[in-house]
Order: C-alpha cells, then structure tokens, then sequence
C-alpha cells in the first residue's frame, strides 16, 4: 500500500475536511472516529505522510516517534481512561483490514472490551 495524499486523514490534516478534535501538537492530531466501537473511541495520526507502523517506524526521525508515542498516551490519560485501562490498535495491510492508507492508531475504551479476537479464527 503506497500513501495516497488524497486519503481521508491527510484532507483532515490540511484542513478540508473538518473534525472533532481532541488534541493536537507538533507531531499527532486526535480525533473522535466518526462510527464509534466503543464508549470512547478516538484515533491518533501523525503529522507526517506514513501509511502504516511498518512505514513509520522505518522512516520516521526517532522525535516523531517519540512524539507519536507520547501523543498516543497524553490523549488516553486526558480521556480518563488510564485508570480503568484501554485498547490501542492499529490494523496494517490488507490482512490487518486497514481501511486509510495512513498510519493512525485507535484508542478505545469506557467499558470491558472483552477479548481481542474470536478464539475460533
């Protein structure tokens, strides 16, 4: 999967299509998913034009690592949800069903999620 400019997540990023955001700095913007699966369900992208972990962790400086990182827990602790405990997920590739060809890790929670996936694959 090559990064696609035109994917939903980088029109958001510039701007033209809006969001309901819930952080932001110099490296991640979070957001609210617009069909939610849990309580709190929000997603984390980095600023930079990376398709999947595979790509970002290849090719991201280690400070927009960094940064990503810390965006991803900054935005869980001032969910709330650090105390009760969360999922964060991120599906690769076509067997991970990743449906935006631009990195972006969901972070969910509010309930019991119960397991992560169906024990009969």
């Amino acid at each position: 999967m090559s990064y696609d400019p035109e994917n939903i997540f980088a029109k958001i990023l510039r701007g033209e299509i809006p969001c309901n955001k819930v952080y932001e700095d110099d490296y991640v913007l979070s957001f609210h998913d617009i069909a939610p699966q849990a309580p709190v369900h929000v997603l984390v992208i980095p600023k930079g034009a990376y398709v999947s972990m595979d790509d970002f962790t290849a090719k991201a400086s280690p400070e927009e690592i960094t940064g990503f990182m810390r965006g991803v827990g900054h935005v869980a602790r001032e969910l709330g949800l650090a105390e009760n405990g969360y999922r964060t997920l991120a599906n690769i590739g076509e067997h991970g069903h990743q449906e935006v060809p631009h990195l972006h890790i969901h972070i969910l929670g509010g309930k019991h999620l119960g397991p992560m996936l169906d024990k009969n694959f």
